[in-house]
């Protein structure tokens, strides 16, 4: 099995024009693929960013023209409505040439509770998920839709320019269950940590394309390369992503970067260290990516920490790192 590498358009660490500039240069990097986070407000305040996502990545569409895009992900249950997505999903796989995919989440409170409707349980926004999947692909099937579900209600909407065979969809799974649910809704699957078992668990379903034939599995780890130093690689991992080490189950639920930095301000730099691979050594890279792949992961993007050595990183480490990568994986 081939593992792709892909890079992350960090919309909270870079501005817009920014993003784009460095999306031409990943492409040219050889990055296999690229994804963008979806965001209203970044998780620091440190980190000082949040464009709109589609606008970027219609930009980017237009600026690069081999690479795969992704979001990474977007929530359509709360600050999008499934109509609108699957609207602006349509319209960006025509604008890529269909290298678009879906990538879709339950969301985060961060983002989503600026619509002040209040933040659900993580069950009922598991069921609000599933609405919304079945509305997005009904609406890329291109006909005239109605659906009454009970979160959402779609009336008499169709998708005028609707690509030739859709959009893929990819969503994010935490564990088996979940997988159980959106599997049979999804084309591929998104996990942020290289867990075999949720492979396992998702090549166990029947009637379910099975990842490695036909589906894929995207995982995504940060690292903080820097070109000499590991402790400035440390300390900018700590001033950039120290929210990371709060894992899903904290980071889901806190509404402000007031709040992020309430819960990480006992984090050291080295403990941040330890979840991401941070300073020059390309091959300690490659060692913390391993996992993925080990554990049957197909893709595999890499989120390079803060902007300011982004483009560098982009010219100088970046087609050594993708060679090793693609050495190591086989």
């Amino acid at each position: 099995m081939t593992t792709h590498f892909g890079y992350t358009l960090m919309t909270e660490q870079s501005g817009p024009k920014e993003l784009v500039r460095y999306a031409q240069a990943a492409e040219d990097a050889g990055f296999d693929f690229e994804v963008s986070s979806d965001h209203y407000s970044p998780w620091l305040a440190a980190q000082g960013h949040a464009p709109y996502a589609w606008t970027v990545l219609g930009a980017v569409a237009h600026a690069t023209s081999r690479v795969e895009l992704m979001t990474y992900v977007t929530c359509p249950i709360q600050r999008y409505h499934p109509a609108v997505v699957a609207q602006k999903a349509a319209t960006l796989q025509i604008l890529a040439d269909g290298r678009f995919t879906l990538g879709l989440g339950s969301g985060e409170n961060l983002n989503e509770h600026v619509t002040g409707e209040g933040w659900p349980p993580i069950d009922q926004r598991q069921d609000m998920l599933s609405e919304a999947v079945e509305i997005i692909r009904e609406l890329h099937g291109g006909d005239l839709v109605t659906y009454d579900g009970e979160y959402f209600r779609v009336d008499s909407a169709r998708i005028w320019d609707a690509p030739d065979g859709g959009v893929p969809i990819a969503v994010a799974a935490g564990g088996p269950k979940a997988i159980a649910r959106f599997a049979p809704l999804a084309d591929h699957l998104i996990a942020t940590e290289p867990d075999a078992e949720l492979v396992k668990a998702w090549n166990g379903l029947e009637d379910v394309a099975a990842i490695g034939s036909g589906a894929r599995a995207i995982g995504q780890i940060p690292i903080s390369w820097h070109p000499s130093s590991k402790e400035e690689a440390m300390k900018a991992a700590h001033e950039q992503f120290r929210w990371f080490a709060g894992g899903w189950a904290v980071n889901s639920d806190l509404p402000t970067t007031s709040g992020f930095a309430g819960a990480s301000k006992f984090v050291r730099p080295e403990d941040v260290a330890d979840t991401i691979p941070c300073g020059p050594d390309l091959d300690e890279l490659v060692e913390k990516v391993a996992p993925f792949w080990e554990a049957g992961f197909t893709d595999v993007a890499v989120v390079q920490v803060g902007d300011e050595l982004q483009q560098r990183f982009l010219d100088e480490a970046a087609g050594p790192l993708l060679e090793k990568l693609r050495a190591a994986a086989g």
